[in-house]
């Protein structure tokens, strides 16, 4: 197994096959899969998404073992291949988010599509699918959902449900939205959440004291609580319809006049995503590294990233993508 390592940022990639690697990487903040699509479009990936589920269903086992509720993922591919991975991602307990679209415009139709044989309408887009990691709270050997423990909790306190608004301070938020067994369920913020904890401790029943703990022994802080949701950001003015042309220029990675990776994926659209999802320090994954455009994105945002690329020579071109990345930014400081 080959290693680059960069100390700076903490930036890893592998040249192994990453179902190898999971159990010694950290927990991620953020996961980029940009792994098989199902149209054969690199050696080793899947002549039809047929099958394209059981060949994603041990690394999604893995995410779901290493991932946090703080853990986000982002999903590349195509809609056949997708559809068929959602429901894996659905039984570990990977929550849809959004589908957020990548654009590639007009451009791409040159040469791109027979229609009078395919009988369909140009294809210009593929898909960047967001998913959170749900949090549970395991209760007398069940696993219970955020929404369901909140209300197991109060309920156990033995007071009234309208007295959380009394507990939060809340004209009727807490009833109608926090507390609700209905579809209008949210999560309550933080600050509301040490208000409920402090009042079921003080007003509950003794024999059930603490309320809102998963140890026995102390109830969760309004810290505790934020980590139980994946971080987001929403940048000013970005919707799911991401317009951007395939990459090229000098953006394009080439040997000689022959691209290395027939997808690579714009830089600025993986800085979106790890931007959206995670703060400076946090570590990124990209199990499937390919260039490893999340590393050129992960060290411009102070983030820490391990990658993995099977393939040698896509992972010598990508160590060298990133060395001279680096030695750009050196000569710009």
């Amino acid at each position: 197994m080959n290693l680059y390592h960069f100390d700076t940022h903490s930036i890893q990639i592998f040249n192994d096959d990453v179902i190898n690697l999971y159990d010694q990487w950290d927990s991620p903040m953020v996961i980029i899969c940009d792994g098989p699509y199902g149209v054969k479009g690199f050696k080793g990936d899947l002549y039809t998404p047929d099958g394209i589920d059981e060949w994603y269903e041990p690394h999604i086992a893995k995410w779901t073992e290493k991932a946090t509720p703080q853990t986000t993922l982002w999903f590349w591919g195509i809609e056949k291949g997708w559809v068929k991975v959602h429901p894996i991602l659905e039984k570990y307990g990977w929550e849809f988010r959004a589908c957020n679209i990548w654009d590639k415009g007009m451009g791409h139709v040159a040469g791109n599509s027979n229609t009078k044989s395919l009988r369909q309408l140009p294809v210009v887009t593929e898909l960047c699918v967001h998913y959170i990691k749900k949090p549970f709270f395991c209760v007398e050997g069940k696993k219970l959902s955020m929404k369901k423990w909140l209300r197991y909790e109060w309920k156990r306190s033995g007071l009234p449900l309208s007295k959380t608004n009394d507990a939060a301070d809340v004209a009727n938020a807490a009833t109608r939205k926090w507390f609700t067994d209905d579809y209008l369920w949210y999560m309550p913020p933080p600050d509301m959440f040490e208000k409920i904890v402090k009042y079921a401790n003080q007003y509950g029943n003794t024999e059930g004291k603490p309320y809102f703990s998963v140890n026995g022994v102390s109830s969760l802080s309004a810290g505790d609580w934020e980590k139980q949701r994946a971080k987001f950001y929403c940048p000013i003015g970005v919707t799911n319809v991401w317009s951007q042309p395939p990459v090229n220029g000098v953006e394009r990675i080439k040997n000689g006049s022959k691209a290395v990776h027939l997808n690579q994926k714009p830089l600025n659209l993986i800085k979106l995503s790890i931007e959206t999802s995670s703060d400076i320090g946090d570590l990124v994954w990209e199990p499937f590294g390919g260039l490893c455009t999340g590393a050129i994105a992960a060290h411009e945002l102070i983030r820490s990233y391990v990658a993995a690329e099977i393939n040698k020579s896509v992972f010598d071109v990508a160590v060298k993508r990133f060395k001279d990345h680096f030695t750009q930014t050196l000569e710009l400081l």
